[in-house]
């Protein structure tokens, strides 16, 4: 196997430059680099103690970057139990078990659960021939996972329609990279 093959790389923070293994199966493929270093300038001033959330987690290259740079909190959802389980074991090889949850479900069906928690950032990423982010969106603002003024990153291929998204959340950032487009949207507070 080539070096680097089925791993992804924290680019930043206090894990920068480690290497973490993944499950290679079908529909998953980790936010390249240069796309992740684009989000994190984009981010901040955002991820120093924030909860964040990475639905469909996948390799978890994005949650755990923000994790590497600051966040106090994070939770991988993801639903093929392979890949949770070697995401847990990259947490664990991390030493981050205070930190990070893992947990193995469909994004979906337990973002309509009801909860207490409230997010600040949430990475919604799902596999590129799917049609799950406006449904994951919808559920996000209406199931109380968001915090007033969240901040909400979607990733989807660049050659799909952006879907219609909660009036409360307003355009931020966006940007496009090879085959994924990229955008950073901001919840407003509800008044």
């Amino acid at each position: 196997m080539p070096s680097g093959a089925n791993q992804v790389r924290i680019i930043g923070g206090r894990h920068r430059g480690r290497r973490l293994p993944f499950v290679p199966v079908r529909g998953l493929r980790p936010t390249p680099d240069r796309v992740r270093e684009t989000l994190f300038n984009w981010l901040r001033a955002d991820v120093a103690g924030a909860r964040c959330l990475d639905l469909f987690a996948g390799s978890g290259a994005i949650g755990l970057e923000a994790l590497s740079r600051g966040a106090a909190a994070l939770t991988l959802v993801e639903r093929h139990r392979a890949v949770a389980e070697r995401l847990r074991a990259n947490v664990a090889l991390l030493h981050e078990e205070a930190a990070l949850e893992v947990i193995q479900a469909d994004a979906l069906r337990w973002l309509a659960t009801a909860t207490a928690r409230r997010y600040d950032i949430v990475f919604v990423d799902p596999p590129f021939a799917t049609d799950l982010m406006a449904a994951a969106c919808a559920r996000l603002e209406t199931r109380g996972w968001l915090a007033d003024d969240a901040v909400v990153y979607l990733e989807q291929d660049a050659h799909r329609a952006w879907p219609a998204l909660p009036p409360s959340w307003t355009l931020y950032r966006e940007g496009r990279a090879g085959q994924s487009a990229q955008r950073l949207l901001r919840r407003s507070k509800l008044r």
